[in-house]
């Protein structure tokens, strides 16, 4: 229903909309005046004679509209003064057509212009009241918001109810009030009922939430209602005490979540570019891990991509499920089907008869193990997972020779301290490989800084940490990262598909890594809390320095041979051509590793992790840190 719309309409069209029916109601009222006057509802022959009025009014009518800018009044706003406006808009055309009925000597009575005047201020009012109901009908009946009740009728409760008149999420259907006085009224235009008829309003109405909105009540008071609301099957919120709002208390459990934006420490990179759309426009595309943070990004992506078919490649039923409700209702009616598989991409069968009965084109494969000390402690499924999971899909790739094979790495990958970092590194080799032996597929790799608001990121983290009242944990003072958003590091993923020549690592233009401890200030600052003095105890959230955690380094980089860079058809975006063992080589390394996990032979693995990976060397654990 277009309707439901209006209220995205930009502020330029709602005020030509104001502006147009103020001017029709010109000649509108000005009709009715003389039909009024004569007493008749054709007062055709008496308006011979003033014809000349209705054009002129009209133009004076816009005029003066603007002048008191009529057109800006919010609909959701009007009240008392925008009434007053409207009042001396009519005043004003009910002198301009007594003065212009005595230059133009016309003969209409006296009586025509004072008429006028009224009927003007009475259909503009109540056109603006329709409009505003009109409106309000229109969000109780087309759009999806939670239907909500307002605990206390006061001043608190009616700014809250307009507030939720003016959202679309949220939608205030009746008050709540103990106050004997209150109760029967309307308030806001809202009813007000007493709380022993709450909880048949509230199946009647539908009611999904409670909000208390008495700032005033003591806490011992609070408790009680609250104690009492939850009896009910709606969820209950409350909005702080005035105390806790002067003293800043009290609003951890409302805060916003902090965005990934406002800690980057630089501006967002743009990349929204044809070649996109060109490369994955009409294939079929299949995603590893599609659950994960980044899998799952990269399929919302690529739903505006127009490709013909995306496949969802996940092991976990759970996080399948998720994305596969998400898509699905994102393709319709874009003409896109989304097909959900079970599987590991260590289960080669199973992959190449995926790939086989799709007919996928383009693989992104997102599934990997990445949280450092998880892996560090199972090394052994990690290696599995991440080597020879990788090794599994991209020789299927090049088997079907398919168009593409895009790798999600890390720039944990380079000169490792951690086994997920190596197990990385080595995928990356096996894919480097396997490209020297395909003439049709192409492969290419794509090196990611930390993604802020992923699974297991600082972000989620810190937020967790700071709703619980901290403190707010950092490894080392000293530890620094790169930092991208998951939109970011999706599209990364999507333009190195579209760059894509062989054998190539794509990294992101992040500028300057951050310390962890600033972004842990950043975070307690914009959740409006302080960081608690470690002398003097002042402030809120204590910031604690834990440790270096087994394999983490203190900082990380982007690449191996920063020589070796070469630039794209984006400024922001780098390709790099690094070193690459031999054909022989990697074959060995994948006996061996297959090896180590027949042999459940953790110490075997770490030894071919040292022999096969430039850099890697053991991080020694450090708490000394000063």
């Amino acid at each position: 229903m277009p309707f439901l719309k209006l209220h995205t309409l930009s502020r330029r069209v709602k005020r030509a909309i104001f502006l147009s029916v103020d001017s029709l109601l010109v000649p509108i009222s000005l009709y009715f005046a003389f039909a009024l006057r004569y007493g008749t509802a054709q007062p055709f022959s008496y308006l011979a004679s003033s014809w000349v009025l209705f054009p002129i009014l009209s133009i004076i009518g816009v005029i003066l509209a603007l002048g008191v800018r009529l057109d800006r009044i919010k609909l959701n706003a009007f009240e008392s003064r925008a009434m007053t406006r409207i009042a001396i808009v009519s005043m004003a055309l009910a002198m301009s057509a007594i003065v212009l009925s005595y230059l133009l000597g016309l003969n209409a009575p006296r009586s025509v212009p004072l008429l006028f005047g009224v009927i003007f201020c009475l259909l503009a009012v109540f056109a603006r009241l329709g409009g505003l109901a009109f409106l309000n009908w229109l969000a109780e009946h087309g759009s999806d918001h939670t239907r909500v009740a307002i605990y206390g009728a006061g001043a608190a409760g009616i700014q809250l109810a307009s507030a939720l008149r003016q959202a679309q999420e949220a939608r205030p259907v009746f008050f709540v009030d103990d106050n004997p006085s209150l109760q029967g009224l309307m308030i806001a235009g809202l009813p007000v009922f007493a709380p022993d008829a709450l909880k048949m309003q509230l199946a009647r109405a539908g009611i999904e939430q409670i909000l208390l909105a008495v700032p005033s009540l003591s806490k011992v008071r609070r408790a009680e209602i609250v104690e009492t609301l939850k009896g009910y099957e709606a969820e209950v919120k409350v909005l702080p005490s005035y105390i806790e709002l002067m003293s800043g208390k009290g609003l951890v459990e409302s805060l916003m979540p902090v965005s990934p934006d406002q800690l980057l420490g630089r501006d967002k990179v743009v990349l929204d570019t044809p070649e996109i759309a060109k490369s994955y426009a009409g294939r079929v595309v299949m995603v590893t891990g599609a659950g994960g943070s980044i899998g799952s990004e990269l399929c919302r992506q690529l739903i505006h991509c127009k490709p013909t078919r995306i496949i969802l490649f996940e092991q976990s039923e759970y996080q399948l499920y998720q994305i596969d409700q998400e898509m699905q209702a994102e393709a319709d009616g874009r003409n896109i089907t989304v097909v959900a598989r079970l599987g590991s991409v260590t289960n080669s069968p199973r992959v190449e008869n995926v790939i086989a009965e799709e007919g996928v084109d383009i693989i992104l494969h997102a599934a990997a193990y990445k949280h450092v000390p998880l892996v560090e402690e199972n090394e052994l499924e990690g290696a599995r997972n991440n080597v020879l999971g990788t090794q599994v899909v991209a020789a299927a790739a090049a088997k079907a020779k398919l168009e593409r094979f895009i790798l999600v790495s890390t720039d944990k990958a380079v000169r490792p301290t951690n086994i997920m970092g190596a197990t990385k590194r080595l995928s990356e080799l096996v894919v480097q490989d396997i490209q020297t032996r395909s003439a049709v597929t192409k492969f290419a790799m794509v090196r990611f800084g930390n993604v802020l608001g992923s699974s297991g990121s600082v972000l989620p983290l810190f937020q967790r940490q700071i709703a619980k009242g901290g403190p707010v944990t950092v490894t080392h003072k000293d530890v620094t990262r790169f930092f991208m958003t998951i939109p970011e590091a999706a599209r990364l993923v999507l333009l190195a598909g579209a760059y894509a020549e062989g054998g190539d690592v794509f990294v992101l233009d992040m500028g300057q890594p951050q310390k962890i401890i600033d972004i842990a200030h950043q975070m307690i600052a914009l959740s409006g809390r302080k960081v608690k003095d470690p002398v003097t105890g002042e402030g809120d959230i204590a910031i604690e320095i834990t440790g270096l955690r087994p394999g983490e380094k203190l900082y990380e980089e982007l690449l191996i041979d920063s020589d070796s860079l070469l630039g794209t058809p984006h400024p922001k975006i780098l390709r790099a051509e690094e070193t690459m063992l031999s054909e022989l080589e990697v074959a060995s390394m994948l006996r061996e590793i297959q090896g180590s996990l027949t042999a459940n032979d953790v110490t075997k693995l770490r030894d071919i992790i040292v022999q096969r990976v430039e850099g890697y060397h053991q991080q020694i654990d450090d708490h000394a840190i000063g």
